[in-house]
């Protein structure tokens, strides 16, 4: 059987129940949906004619872009985590991660609301 990567996640513990790897999987594939939509507001805000200064355009481009990278990672480190706990049989991990993404999209909507709303 050929070596399956991450090692540090699959070399440890017993298979877990394919269902449960199966939900890990579609939850990680949500977060990279949110990453794509994150990245495509971005690539948008800079790319189309959108009614916004171009500083705070740009400013803002570049937040959902970094916002669409971090949420990649995240969910790419939720998904290791998570599959590792399962195969050693421990509770799954929680991530302050979240928060940080939360407040970032909330900073990025306020201010995208901000310079489009209060004219």
């Amino acid at each position: 059987m050929a070596k399956r990567w991450p090692g540090w996640v699959y070399d440890d513990g017993d298979e877990p129940d394919p269902r449960f790897s199966f939900a890990n999987e579609r939850t990680f594939l949500a977060w990279i949906r949110t990453a794509l939509g994150l990245l495509a507001t971005g690539v948008a805000l800079q790319a189309l004619p959108v009614d916004i200064e171009p500083t705070p355009r740009k400013w803002l481009a570049v937040l959902f872009i970094v916002l669409g990278l971090f949420t990649a990672a995240v969910g790419w480190s939720r998904w290791a985590r998570s599959e590792r706990a399962m195969r050693r049989n421990e509770q799954l991990p929680g991530s302050a991660m979240t928060a940080v993404l939360v407040g970032g999209v909330a900073v990025a909507g306020l201010v995208l609301l901000f310079v489009t709303g209060l004219r």
